[in-house]
């Protein structure tokens, strides 16, 4: 069975902390079971997504999947070797880390943790807290929304029906609030930000519009 959080005073305040992280995080046993994971892991792992809990069994919905997940957990537990695999197709691709932890990690024997890669650079979260921190305004934090998920300047003024020198007003207006010298670095500013879950569980946000990915430039 599949624990959600540890018992014990020092286990329970870790797994509360982990909770906290906005990076899915699970903890295996050497037979493969998901012996702990986080509310991130938790809410990720849906029915579409590549990896799969069957009876506390950690497996991948793609046969492929499931021999090389298995590989790795194994080599991890048993040889003690980091990997990182790329699983799932199209969309539902994703990248995690599998990381063995000490040989008597758990109750004596080996244990594994598996870290979920992020879904896009800039989360959502993260770049509206990062407006509010710098008390962009609603128009202000629609363009650093789009920069973040990589639309370029002259797409975003095509699809908000404004002119170029507008969005290029508003984006110094950003850089000169924020202290970016450029849009690479204020998207690497946001990018870098702590992982953190919204504090209200269960609260679905709003999601940012999704733009077609095109590369956006300094040019600003």
């Amino acid at each position: 069975m599949t624990e959600r959080t540890p018992t014990g005073g020092w286990a329970r305040c870790l797994g509360l902390m982990l909770d906290e992280i906005d990076y899915g995080l699970l903890l295996l046993d050497a037979n493969g079971i998901v012996r702990w994971r986080n509310d991130r892991a938790q809410a990720e792992l849906d029915d579409a997504h590549p990896l799969q809990i069957s009876a506390g069994h950690l497996g991948a919905q793609l046969p492929e999947d499931a021999a090389r997940l298995a590989a790795a957990v194994a080599d991890a537990a048993q040889r003690g070797t980091r990997e990182m695999l790329t699983l799932g197709a199209g969309r539902q691709r994703v990248t995690l880390a599998v990381v063995p932890l000490a040989p008597d990690a758990l109750d004596g024997h080996p244990a594994t943790m598996l870290l979920l890669g992020k879904r896009q650079v800039c989360e959502d979260l993260s770049v509206r807290g990062f407006a509010r921190a710098h008390r962009l305004t609603p128009a202000e934090t629609r363009v650093l929304e789009a920069l973040c998920a990589g639309v370029a300047p002259q797409k975003f003024a095509e699809h908000q029906g404004v002119r170029i020198s507008t969005v290029r007003t508003q984006i110094g207006s950003i850089r000169e609030k924020t202290g970016a010298r450029s849009i690479r670095s204020l998207v690497r500013m946001v990018a870098l930000l702590p992982p953190m879950v919204p504090a209200l569980r269960g609260v679905v946000f709003e999601p940012m519009e999704r733009w077609p990915l095109e590369r956006t430039t300094d040019a600003a």
